[in-house]
């Protein structure tokens, strides 16, 4: 069924890129049901819902082309660019998905989830100062949002005051100790809020830093597999 919405077909066997199958039966099921829909009309709403499943079971450029064709008929349907920015983010397109939450915003500036996709984006583009930005429209926004305020407490610009820091706070507070070899030292030692605080003040430094990208991506994994 795929074929008829013009899209690519993956094998079963693939797998996402947090190393997982991503065509169980279930999925499959769901992904197959939503195609013979939209297959009967082609005009609805359900490449949304189509699009959003190919993106969960790993399937971002079909997700991406469902999406921008639907978005060609619906221009204002944001749900479905909110899917759209999801794909393009998972798929490592960056820049084009901040394009597409940009425009999610300036139709709906007060969208929560948007704010936090935003602030991830930039985040993963080493923007420390905007992702703070979004996180704090965030939280806002969403006062009972406490993953966005925790994230907020470790990538803030300002360091605590000397008297409420603790010895390894202060040490954080130092630009001496804002290097990769101190950053990579406190991940190993589990110590992965101060590792998150170490890359973040490398990357307000020099953005373009990829390997500072890549390991506060790291550092913030960590930190939400120690959570559970």
């Amino acid at each position: 069924m795929t074929a008829v919405v013009g899209l690519t077909t993956e094998t079963s066997a693939s797998y996402n890129r947090l190393g997982m199958p991503v065509n169980d039966q279930a999925s499959l099921g769901a992904i197959r049901r939503q195609e013979e829909r939209l297959a009967r009309d082609p005009a609805s709403l359900a490449f949304a819902q189509l699009a959003d499943l190919y993106r969960k079971a790993g399937r971002t450029r079909d997700a991406v082309a469902l999406c921008r064709n639907g978005l060609a008929r619906y221009p204002h349907y944001t749900t479905a660019r909110l899917i759209l920015a999801k794909a393009l983010a998972a798929d490592e397109q960056l820049a084009a998905a901040l394009v597409e939450l940009n425009a999610i915003l300036e139709m709906s500036p007060k969208d929560v989830q948007c704010h936090r996709l935003v602030s991830e984006v930039h985040r993963r583009l080493g923007h420390i100062d905007e992702a703070v930005t979004h996180l704090e429209a965030a939280a806002e926004l969403d006062p009972g949002d406490r993953e966005s305020r925790a994230l907020l407490s470790l990538m803030r610009a300002a360091a605590p005051p000397s008297a409420e820091a603790s010895g390894l706070g202060r040490i954080l507070s130092d630009d001496t100790f804002a290097t990769m070899t101190f950053g990579g030292l406190c991940l190993e030692q589990g110590c992965v809020e101060d590792a998150v605080q170490v890359f973040t003040r490398i990357l307000r430094k020099n953005p373009d830093h990829r390997e500072a990208r890549e390991r506060l991506e790291s550092a913030l994994r960590a930190r939400q597999r120690r959570k559970g």
